[in-house]
């Protein structure tokens, strides 16, 4: 239930953030049915009207991991990835990836990211969420999505475009390439990525 449209906002990018269309908000009046068309504002749909196109790859550093579930209990479900930030020497968040990975994908990253597990969320890093496996930054892979758009749990350029707001890849996936010839410090910035949301072609649907 909500009574304000700051909450509305966060709970819509939330929803997007969650892989939703957007959300379909209701009347909390007695005669609140659904109605087809444009019969009045009892239930309306709120969701985005437009669709962006990512216009090149990011190259993203591996901060964390989260457990899988399935064929992918023995490794990871998902990787939380992270784009560098020179000004403050920080990785901040953009993603978590589970899409892309093949079968020799998650043993090779296994035994790539096993000697730099570490306890506890590195000094370097600036994360919201919690992984459930920290690792120092090293290993830069190549993802790519459909759209940057503004996110409620991702730092990456957080309170740069929008107050308590970050970016946020949407619809990420592992490409295949490991990207060693690059050091962590070599990703992606966090100004590329500010620059690559400010310039994505919007296409009015």
């Amino acid at each position: 239930i909500i009574d304000n449209v700051d909450d509305l906002e966060s709970f819509f990018l939330q929803a997007i953030e969650d892989g939703c269309e957007g959300l379909v908000c209701k009347s909390l009046q007695k005669d609140s049915i659904y109605q087809a068309g444009k019969r009045g504002f009892l239930w309306i749909k709120y969701k985005r009207d437009y669709k962006s196109h990512l216009a090149d790859t990011l190259d993203l550093v591996v901060i964390g991991a989260f457990y899988g579930k399935g064929q992918r209990a023995q490794y990871f479900g998902s990787l939380l990835m992270a784009c560098y930030d020179p000004e403050t020497d920080q990785f901040k968040t953009v993603c978590k990836v589970g899409s892309g990975f093949t079968e020799d994908d998650f043993e090779k990253l296994d035994e790539l990211l096993k000697a730099h597990q570490i306890r506890h969320k590195h000094p370097r890093v600036n994360s919201i969420l919690s992984a459930d496996i920290w690792y120092e930054p090293y290993l830069v892979l190549e993802i790519t999505g459909a759209e940057l758009t503004l996110s409620p749990v991702h730092t990456c350029a957080w309170d740069k475009i929008k107050p308590s707001r970050g970016l946020g890849l949407r619809f990420p996936r592992f490409t295949g390439r490991y990207r060693f010839d690059k050091r962590p410090e070599d990703a992606t910035t966090e100004k590329e990525i500010i620059e690559m949301y400010q310039n994505q072609i919007k296409i009015k649907v």
